[in-house]
This record gives C-alpha cells, structure tokens and sequence, in this order.
C-alpha cells in the first residue's frame, strides 16, 4: 500500500528536472515549457538544473545516484543509448541504475550544406562525394552524437566517404558552415531551421522516414530506401523509484505534452509528440543501444 499513497501524495516537495545540456535552444525552450506546466499541476516548484559536459554523462550520471523518490528527473536523449558502447567506462549502468518515464519526442535530424554548396540534393551530394573521395567533411555537435552516427550509417548505406568534424555543439558546427570551413553539418532539423528559412544555410535531406510535418522538405529514405534515423528526447529517473511514482509521472507529463503551447512548439520545431509509457520507453532504450552499438563497433569510434 506504500506504493500508491507515495504516488497519491507526490510531489512532496519541489522536482528537479536535470538537463545534460547548456542552457538555450529550441530543447532547452521546450524543456521548461514541460516543467512550468508541470509545477502548475502539482502545485510544487518544478526547477531546471542544467548539467552538461561529457557527452551527457554528467547529467545521466547525477540522475542515476539521486534519491529514487522522483524528486529528481533527467531529460536524456539518444546519447544515453549510444554511451554504453562508445564509452570504455561509465559511473553508472544505463539499465540498472536509471529507469524510464517516457519518451517526450522524436526529433528529425537534418543534413545541410552552405548556400552555394555544388549539390542540391542528397542524389548530387552522393555523386560529388563518389567523384571527389576523400574531399568533403561535415560537422556534428559531437563525436558519438546521433547526428554523427547517423551520418556514418548513411555513408554505409549509400557507399560514399566524408571526413567528420566533431565540434563542442551545434552553435560553432553552424559558425564552421557558414564560414566556409565545413561543407556540410548534420543537426537536428529543429537547430537548422531558422539558418535555413533565412537563406544562410540549403537543405540537403531530413532523415527521418517521413517528410517534417508542415514542412516540404526531401528525406533521405526517398534516395536511399528504408533509411531511418531520428534521436529522442525524454525523462529517466533513478532506478528503485516506486512503480506508481513513475507512472504518475508519466501521467501528468502526457497531459502536459497534450498542452496546445506544446503541440504549438513542437509544429513549430518539427518534433513529434511521442508520450510514451514507461515499458515502451525502457524497451526502445534496450533496442537503441544495440542498433547504435552495432554501428559505434562497426565504424570503430572510440571517445576515451
């Protein structure tokens, strides 16, 4: 009976939301919209507790050895399942130690090139790479990020070859593009979207299955057939958390995810409302990691 009533009375106090990233973006806006909307439901303060750094470990890493009350929420996205296989040695095990709440969204990634780039489309990028090997380098917000592998499974698929560009972040992966020094930037879609809007970046292809909703944009399924790959954004907790905690949680986050201010942003930032329960979220984190693990161990990238 202790089960219910602690999810019957929680939150107790106030929940903090701990993101492994710095402050500022469309992730970090939509982060907090979540928690204010949160704190109004459970009439307790909802604070975000920014911890970046080591590819999110830091952030995972602070959630996995907190009280497993509830009372302290991580937002992790798809590095808490490639970590495990790129990572020699971690200060937690993802599946023991950390339990999921739900899957928030599923975000597009993008792959974009300067304006003036000798390709408009993903067909001529694979073209002018066969033809000029070993020319072309592209940028990512990391070594070992989803963008990163995502960008080594296409040049699998596709059998062409780039030189990647690990930067610290999307912001100087931008900087690098639109200065000349990178020919091409794999991001999510909701980073590059106003650079392309604004004309200072082109659209190669998304590279999801399905177009963006509201946006025109090619995928890169529709030049190299059942190509998928997107990064997810949702909520871990400690492991040991009382099952009915989680799932009030899970619960009252749904509601908030519903919001129209939500479903406004996430049109807007071409995410996709996924809602998840805590079984379909654990089992996608399972098969995340042994998808990504195959392709950190297949392409041999190694961070420490």
């Amino acid at each position: 009976m202790a089960a219910p009533a602690a999810a019957q009375n929680f939150p107790t106090g106030p929940v903090k939301i701990i993101i492994p990233f710095p402050p500022g973006g469309p992730t970090d806006t939509v982060g907090r919209i979540l928690a204010k909307n949160l704190q109004d439901t459970w009439g307790q303060p909802v604070l975000i507790d920014y911890k970046p750094g080591a590819g999110t470990v830091i952030g995972a890493d602070h959630v996995a050895k907190s009280a497993p009350d509830g009372h302290t929420i991580g937002m992790v996205n798809s590095s808490l399942a490639v970590n495990p296989t790129l990572r020699k040695q971690l200060p937690y095990d993802t599946q023991k130690d950390l339990t999921g709440v739900t899957q928030l969204f599923d975000m597009q990634l993008a792959i974009v090139a300067r304006p003036d780039a000798p390709f408009n489309n993903l067909k001529e990028l694979i073209a002018y790479a066969k033809k000029n090997p070993g020319k072309l380098n592209y940028g990512t917000p990391g070594a070992g990020s989803t963008t990163h592998l995502g960008a080594e499974l296409l040049q699998r698929e596709a059998g062409f070859q780039m030189q990647h560009v690990g930067m610290k972040g999307s912001a100087p992966a931008h900087t690098e593009l639109m200065g000349g020094r990178l020919d091409l930037v794999v991001d999510p879609f909701l980073s590059i979207l106003p650079y392309v809007q604004g004309g200072r970046m082109k659209l190669i292809a998304t590279m999801g299955d399905q177009r963006v909703a509201g946006h025109d944009y090619p995928t890169v399924a529709e030049t190299v057939p059942g190509f998928n790959v997107g990064a997810l954004l949702g909520y871990v907790v400690p492991a040991g958390t009382p099952k009915a905690v989680v799932q009030k949680i899970q619960a009252d986050t749904a509601k908030a995810l519903a919001s129209p201010e939500i479903q406004q942003r996430a049109r807007e930032y071409g995410l996709k409302v996924v809602a998840s329960t805590p079984e379909q979220f654990n089992g996608l984190i399972a098969s995340e990691m042994k998808r990504w693990g195959k392709v950190v161990t297949d392409a041999k990238i190694q961070i420490d």
